[in-house]
């Protein structure tokens, strides 16, 4: 079933070091109901992330606070010797409490046991981009983030980390982040539905970083809109992949990572990677 290649172009990542195709792979889906404990079929798990990699995904978007461990593990499982070219993310500032609640974890500490938790269960030496996640669930917030980052400059320092990119930020913290260390990208919520970042990634694109949106089809709420039905049904393609699309013929520093525990779904995103949306169609889309 692995024919298909395209995946929309390659972005580099500031440095000139990671080479990114620009459609990628996000394993949050990949850890049980609520993103906790293993998946109902974990052999379906492992085939899902062998077939996106053979399909020429080279970045793939996890936590070790998914599950808590789960997906890192099943990444291992899966994966592990890493193609030479796979570039894996993650994320930290975060973890899961007893009841699944999800809660910030910025503390020094926290963060340093974050890094060594990602280290263990995907099996590397050293992460190649580290997210640092902070804000609410889907809107940053306005706090300094000085102190959580300076302890990731460390890290990279160290060199347990590669580079480092930001997760739910606005402008202001992204030029306060640039005085501490190299950002490499910015990872916020962000679909043809939800755009308030517009600016902020015409911005990114002139500073040379990439832009990942969280939540690409709408996240828990997956979007819904007659609008989308109809460029799908004249495109002869899924409301899904029109979306896909649309974001990846916004901006080239725009990198995708749909997540997914279906095979079906997994083909499906891949292949928006290769539709192109006509201007008209693209000028229709806008949802309510």
């Amino acid at each position: 079933m692995i024919e298909q290649k395209n995946l929309a172009g390659s972005f580099i990542l500031p440095g000139n070091s990671m080479t990114l195709n620009r459609m990628g792979y996000g394993a949050m889906q990949l850890a049980g109901p609520g993103v906790w404990g293993p998946p109902r079929d974990v052999n379906t798990a492992i085939a899902v992330l062998r077939e996106a990699v053979d399909s020429g995904v080279n970045h793939i978007d996890t936590s070790d606070y998914y599950g808590p461990h789960v997906t890192n593990q099943l990444i291992k499982q899966a994966l592990y010797p890493y193609a030479k070219d796979l570039v894996i993310v993650t994320k930290l500032g975060a973890r899961r409490g007893p009841d699944k609640s999800w809660l910030h974890a910025l503390s020094r500490q926290e963060l340093v046991d974050a890094v060594h938790d990602n280290l263990r269960n995907l099996g590397l030496d050293h992460l190649d981009v580290v997210n640092l996640r902070v804000g609410g669930i889907t809107e940053p917030g306005q706090e300094s983030i000085e102190e959580p980052l300076t302890v990731l400059a460390e890290l990279k320092r160290q060199e347990l980390i590669r580079h480092i990119g930001l997760s739910n930020v606005t402008p202001k913290q992204l030029a306060e982040a640039r005085t501490i260390a190299e950002i490499v990208c910015v990872q916020n919520f962000y679909n043809v539905a939800h755009r308030s970042d517009d600016a902020f990634i015409d911005h990114l694109a002139g500073q040379g970083i990439a832009y990942v949106p969280f939540f690409p089809l709408g996240g828990f709420t997956p979007l819904q809109s007659s609008v989308l039905d109809a460029a799908a049904a004249s495109l002869g393609a899924t409301p899904m992949q029109v979306a896909l699309a649309w974001l990846l013929q916004r901006s080239p520093n725009i990198l995708l990572i749909p997540g997914t525990s279906s095979l079906e779904h997994l083909r499906e995103n891949l292949e928006s990677s290769m539709l192109q949306i006509p201007p008209g169609v693209v000028a229709d889309l806008h949802l309510p």
